[in-house]
């Protein structure tokens, strides 16, 4: 009868490790799927300027408005329309004939300093192209408060500082190394916390973590089955990313480097899984435990000049310094003491029912 037992334990566990892996494989493939969707949807929201330019119509008034016009022809998809004064604007705009309004005019700073330029817009508020159009309207800004300084340089008296050269990188350059490619990395680590999470639920309460114990294994060598499944995974999803990126023409460089880094994070977070499990068998409680958890572990580590986010994205472009290694050293041997300390603890005193 104990054999029997000890393979229908067995065989349970089998399957449960398959659905454990299917499942994160199945949600990997769902986001490659809409993968570029992301891409194009996430950039809007990290960088609007750098999706192509919305047309924007704005109703400009003032004494001062000659230069406005001059400035918004110098940024693709802005119209200025003039009108007599602010309230005819204003009309305008409230009628749907503009989608913004700005007053440009004159006022005098006093103490012979000359006179000065107050812009004053109007946008509307709290709609799905407010965030396109302010970008907009802050590039034509931007463009006149340039051409004023070039036009009064010959009035100063001391020479200014010199202007910033522009950066010319892509928006997309710096979203993928700043922001997806950590992204990638890190969504597996959280996948595979909440699946040991999962897993370790569902066997107390199907009973079947009696029916594993049956068989000639320790309770610590079934978390280290359940663990090794989960952080083996984490590492072979995010190379398959990786080498995706790869594929399109993204170098991604320091991949090892990458992978020792993620894998170190898997463990942590795996250890804080079979920890929650332990403390709180019941599942919905285990996985808002577990997600509580991870959020404050991860917030925490980001607000850290050497967080995790960070040091994968200098990495990734190849920037990485001593600091950054020794941090990926400090991780590694940081979620290995955590590992062996929660699988001691647990393998002692049990999972509580």
């Amino acid at each position: 009868m104990g054999s029997r037992l000890t393979v229908a334990g067995r065989e349970l566990a089998g399957l449960r490790a398959e659905k454990t892996i299917l499942l994160a494989i199945g949600i990997q493939l769902f986001i490659a799927a809409f993968s570029s969707f992301l891409v194009v949807g996430l950039v809007s929201m990290y960088d609007p300027g750098a999706l192509d330019a919305a047309e924007i119509e704005v109703a400009a008034s003032g004494d001062a408005v000659d230069g406005l016009e001059r400035a918004a022809a110098d940024v693709e998809g802005v119209g200025v329309t003039t009108y007599v004064d602010a309230g005819a604007a204003r009309d305008a705009f409230d009628r749907n004939a503009a989608d913004a309004v700005a007053v440009a005019n004159r006022v005098d700073a006093g103490d012979g300093g000359g006179d000065r330029i107050a812009v004053r817009v109007t946008a509307p508020d709290a709609t799905v192209e407010t965030t396109v159009l302010v970008v907009q309207l802050r590039e034509v800004l931007r463009a006149y408060e340039l051409d004023e300084r070039r036009d009064r340089a010959a009035y100063l008296t001391e020479s200014p500082l010199p202007l910033p050269a522009q950066s010319g990188s892509s928006p997309y350059f710096t979203f993928t190394y700043t922001v997806l490619i950590p992204v990638l990395v890190f969504l597996p680590v959280f996948i595979s916390g909440s699946l040991v999470v999962d897993s370790i639920t569902e066997e107390i309460d199907e009973g079947t973590l009696e029916l594993l114990r049956v068989a000639p294994v320790t309770l610590g060598e079934i978390i280290d089955g359940k663990a090794l499944a989960a952080v083996a995974i984490a590492p072979a999803q995010a190379l398959l990313w990786l080498l995706l990126l790869r594929a399109n023409d993204t170098p991604v460089a320091n991949v090892p480097t990458i992978l020792v880094l993620m894998t170190a994070l898997t463990a942590l977070v795996v250890a804080l899984a079979v920890a929650i499990s332990a403390l709180a068998p019941d599942r919905r409680a285990a996985q808002f435990l577990y997600s509580i958890g991870v959020l404050a572990l991860f917030g925490g580590a980001t607000a850290m000049a050497g967080g995790p986010a960070n040091a994968v994205a200098r990495l990734a472009i190849d920037s990485a310094d001593a600091t950054t290694t020794a941090l990926v050293v400090a991780y590694a041997a940081i979620a290995a003491v955590a590992y062996v300390g929660v699988r001691w603890i647990v393998a002692e005193n049990g999972f509580d029912r």
